[in-house]
């Protein structure tokens, strides 16, 4: 299911295949185009936001002109939490959750510029006491699995190991029982403590703690000045809260604030939306900050955005994978992206190369989704005439599809799925365990299900026109393996 370029000739192929979209692709873009109406997007997020339920937004739209200065947009609406009413303004901070993989990365990437990192060395070479379940995977697991999400840890683990410094080398050393999700390689599976550890690696090579290496390889050198990793530094802004709601009820505040320290790498970024689009910026130029200073070599900044692994669900996120960002085509021009969920908060990142054009979306609660799919696709409809793939939704005429070799448990670390007989159909019921489930308002739900094709089936979100895939398949060795919420899951009876 993955591909794993080693260095040589097959890492020259990813590069070449990457080069239009970094560097020269920004700088033929945009100078067609009509200035962007801030006014406008105003309007519409003030607009739709209500529509969606949803409680706060902060919208930022970037397009490069060459020779002329950027054009950046902004807008808020509504509040950073229900129960205060403070106001949403465009400086504010929130949470971009698992958008903050992509950063980690960008990070891994200029340590492998200086030559002190390769992509397909056995992590062990730096991370000597790094123990997994399976033995032989510990020894012959890599960076480019992590950052492809193919390493097959189990990627739900959401232990909290402590605020203090030393918190990543906690988390490495609890990975030790965690049990291996897919054999290496074998699969895609979306990998929260892969990237935590990547943090470990970043630690253990720079000298410095995570949150220290980002500040001073990525926040500082971009100007960012609303962007945080911890919350005693949230507290400086005018930080978002996230808000719930079970069973498509109204959103209320959630009631916790932030995901422990220890997944920090993963997701636990907060930034303002100008200062996303910086980083978008970063990329869009091949790896230049504004001064024309250069932070991740152009070679880098290509092989990111290129197609490292294939994906069991093409109907997400993507349609493979990069490493750290997430690959798709709209009206056949390349995007690459990436999402962010955490509790209550969710955020939405598009870059479009071809156009120099990017925009993120960051949001408080409510139905999220359908609010980003409404303003992305007027946004880049809009300004660039490139029309996003539409989302998923199931066939107007029934699909005959046989669900009984499907039936049964699937489980990993984090949540447990059962495919069940219905009194109308096929159901999906899901349930959260461990840490995560305690942060959650339903961690029980159930979804009915319909058939899409042959062994693919889509469940709606409560309250939304949201459509989620359900794929099943077996890797070549024979086992059965659910593909659910970008997580691969294997049957379990």
């Amino acid at each position: 299911m993955t591909q794993r370029p080693r260095a040589g000739d097959r890492d020259r192929r990813v590069v070449e295949r990457a080069e239009r979209y970094a560097g020269d692709a920004a700088d033929a873009a945009g100078s067609h185009r009509a200035p962007i109406d801030a006014d406008h997007w105003r309007r519409r997020l003030a607009a739709l936001a209500p529509r969606y339920r949803v409680p706060g937004a902060s919208l930022g739209i970037l397009r490069l002109r060459p020779g002329r200065e950027d054009e950046l947009a902004e807008a808020a609406y509504g509040v950073l939490n229900k129960d205060t009413g403070v106001e949403t303004t465009t400086d504010s901070v929130f949470q971009i959750g698992s958008i903050t993989k992509v950063w980690t990365a960008t990070v891994v990437m200029q340590l492998v510029d200086e030559g002190l990192l390769e992509l397909d060395a056995p992590l062990a070479e730096v991370l000597p006491e790094l123990r997994l379940a399976d033995r032989e995977a510990a020894k012959r697991v890599t960076m480019r699995h992590l950052l492809t999400h193919t390493s097959g840890i189990d990627g739900d683990v959401f232990t909290d190991t402590g605020r203090g410094d030393d918190c990543l080398e906690k988390y490495t050393a609890v990975l030790a029982d965690v049990a291996q999700n897919h054999p290496l390689g074998a699969t895609w599976s979306y990998c929260n403590a892969g990237f935590s550890l990547a943090g470990r690696v970043i630690e253990k090579l720079t000298g410095k703690t995570w949150d220290e290496a980002m500040r001073e390889r990525l926040f500082e050198p971009l100007g960012l000045r609303r962007t945080i990793t911890l919350p005693e530094e949230a507290l400086l802004h005018r930080a978002a809260v996230g808000h719930v709601s079970a069973d498509g009820a109204a959103p209320s505040r959630a009631p916790v604030w932030q995901l422990p320290r220890s997944i920090g790498p993963a997701g636990l970024i907060g930034a303002s939306a100008a200062d996303v689009l910086a980083f978008a910026r970063l990329h869009l130029t091949g790896g230049l900050a504004p001064g024309g200073a250069r932070l991740l070599s152009a070679r880098s900044a290509a092989a990111m955005a290129a197609r490292h692994a294939e994906l069991p669900d093409t109907r997400t996120l993507g349609e493979s994978w990069g490493l750290g960002w997430s690959r798709m085509t709209w009206d056949g021009h390349p995007v690459i992206g990436h999402g962010g969920a955490t509790i209550g908060q969710n955020a939405y990142f598009h870059v479009l190369p071809d156009e120099g054009l990017a925009a993120v979306l960051l949001t408080n609660g409510g139905d999220t989704d359908g609010l980003s799919e409404a303003l992305t696709r007027e946004i880049f409809t809009g300004l660039a005439g490139v029309e996003p793939t539409p989302a998923l939704r199931p066939p107007a005429e029934p699909v005959a599809a046989d669900v009984e070799p499907h039936l049964g448990r699937y489980e990993r670390a984090g949540s447990r799925l059962e495919v069940l007989r219905g009194e109308d159909g096929p159901v999906l019921r899901t349930t959260a365990t461990g840490p995560l489930a305690a942060m959650l308002p339903d961690p029980v739900r159930e979804y009915p299900m319909t058939a899409i094709e042959e062994d693919v089936f889509a469940v709606r979100e409560p309250g939304t026109d949201n459509w989620m895939p359900v794929t099943f398949y077996a890797l070549p060795t024979g086992e059965r393996y659910l593909h659910f919420g970008l997580r691969a899951t294997p049957k379990a009876g």
